[in-house]
This record gives structure tokens, sequence and C-alpha cells, in this order.
């Protein structure tokens, strides 16, 4: 969840305040402090190389490097619907397979075996299940803004709520991945995962940027046919689904000692070429934190040689 990136970044912004700041500044800043966090970002390869270092430090000082229970709730299921935000959507060379693909992608996974790597988490409601009902997609040409506000995404969300164009799962479950075609450009993350609320349902949403020939993002997949950006957004897709599993929302249930969630732990590596969900499709794509299998030394070792990390192939 990277809880101390979090509040690093409150501390800075309150350091920031001005102290002559008028009555508008100062409710704007309480503002972006009172934000939903976000959650399980997805480093790039050249910035989780430096945080591997300082997770493996941590967890040789550690008691053990699984991660523990914080008492929150977990997604015993997920309502999925992916929006594709921006006016590049509208141009069927910049869409290419990236919209066929992500939705075949939701649809299989599915009842995966990927998608069951996760079902070990318990939270306060229930256990983590592998069932996810994909709705579809909806696509909004307005220009996009960049995810560096967690409440810039969240109303994005809710302004499909409002057209209709979502129904928000009453009983929490929902998920909304919004993919915009906002180059990362200086951001050292791929992609984060949130939660908040729309119209009083809470909802898990999650942000992408356009990862087109961006090489801190890419997974160098050579075997599944897949475009480059598609297979970029699959990875990370796959990160932050996971991740909204097993830790959706405040107070937070499954992460280690250093904040790190499931995603996390086993960011950029891989076991095998590809694996295969439900429906056929294959997809490179990182392992998934597992405490059973690194207890039990069944794991393939992360960035840090931390042997806890599947895949479910």
């Amino acid at each position: 969840m990277n809880r101390s990136i979090l509040a690093s970044a409150v501390l800075s912004a309150m350091a920031a305040l001005p102290m002559s700041a008028g009555a508008n500044d100062k409710a704007e800043n309480l503002s972006e402090l009172n934000e939903p966090p976000m959650l399980g970002l997805h480093w790039s390869r050249e910035t989780h190389g430096a945080r591997s270092d300082r997770a493996a430090s941590i967890g040789r000082a550690a008691a053990t490097a699984n991660m523990t229970y914080h008492g929150g709730k977990i997604m015993p299921t997920v309502v999925a619907k992916a929006i594709f935000w921006g006016p590049s959507w509208a141009s069927a060379a910049y869409v290419g397979d990236k919209i066929s693909g992500l939705d075949s992608f939701y649809v299989g996974h599915n009842g995966s075996n990927y998608a069951k790597t996760v079902n070990e988490y318990t939270g306060s409601n229930g256990t983590v299940g592998a069932s996810l009902t994909y709705q579809g997609h909806v696509v909004d040409t307005s220009t996009a803004s960049g995810g560096s506000r967690t409440s810039t995404i969240l109303n994005e969300v809710c302004k499909m709520v409002t057209a209709g164009q979502i129904s928000p799962d009453p009983a929490g479950n929902g998920y909304y991945p919004v993919y915009t075609d906002i180059k990362r450009g200086n951001a050292g993350y791929c992609a984060w995962h949130s939660a908040g609320s729309c119209g009083g349902v809470n909802l898990q949403f999650a942000y992408f940027f356009d990862l087109t020939n961006d090489a801190g993002c890419n997974p160098s997949d050579s075997q599944t046919g897949h475009s480059q950006p598609l297979a970029a957004l699959a990875n990370v897709s796959a990160h932050e689904l996971e991740e909204a599993r097993s830790d959706p929302a405040n107070p937070g249930a499954w992460y280690d000692a250093s904040g790190a969630e499931n995603g996390d732990k086993c960011a950029w590596t891989f076991n095998v070429p590809f694996v295969t969900f439900t429906n056929g499709s294959i997809w490179k794509l990182q392992g998934e934190w597992s405490n059973k299998a690194y207890s039990a030394g069944t794991g393939y070792a992360n960035a840090s040689g931390q042997k806890g990390c599947i895949d479910g192939h």
C-alpha cells in the first residue's frame, strides 16, 4: 500500500502551505490532503530497483517477509467495468488492440488460476474469491487529466455513474479501472489503485497511463503476440487488480512491514513466458505474493530474493 509514501506526500504538502495563504487556498490544500490515498503504486522499472533494495533490507530486519492482516475488508468478488478516457480513444489507429485485448483480459481473469493466487487472504467481510463479473467498457473522449490526484480519477468514475454508464455494485465490490491517453512522462510509477464512493456507494478504482513505447513499464513480452502497449497495460492491470482484491481500502487488509501489497512484492518478476486465462487468452504477467508459498518454500524469488511469488500457471 506504500503508506510511507503517502505519509511523506502529506508531510510535504503540509510543509508547502504558505503561512499567509488565503481561505480559498487553505481549503484547496486541505482538500488535497483529504483525498483518497494512492495505493499499491506500480513503480516503473527504474524506480522499482531502488525500492527493492530498501524492501530487502526491511525484510531482513523484520520477523518475516510475509504480509500481515490489518483488520480491513477484502474483495470476496469483483464487478468490473473499464473506462477509456481521452480523445485518442476515438482513433482506431491509436486504439489498436488495447480495448478488445483488455476486454478479453478481464473476461478471462474470472476463475483463472492467476486470480486464485490471491484466494488465501481473508478479511472482516470474508475471503477473497476468484470470481470477476466483467460488464464491458465505456469510452469517454473528453480531455483526460493526469493521475497525480486521486480525486480527479474518482470524479471521472462518478461522472460515468451520473451519466448512467456505470451502476456501482451495491455491495461495494465494484472495480473501475481508468485507462487514459496520457503519457507517463517523469512520473516514477505506471499505475495505482484507490477507493472512494459515488452517490454513497463504496467502490474501487485504478489509474493507468498510456504505456506505448514506455520502456520503464514494459514487461518485454515476446511470446503472446500482443502489441507492446497491450502487454504493458495487461501486466500493470494484473498488479493493481490483485492488490485491490487483497487490500482494497483503509484501514487496510494485507501488506508487509514496509507497506508493500502482494503486487508490489512481486513487481517486475516473471516465472514463465505467459499464463493462460479461462477464456484461452495468454498474458505475460508478474507473480503475486503468497504468504503460504513463502512459508512452505514453494514460491519463486522476487526482486529482493524472497521466494513467495506465484502466478498460477
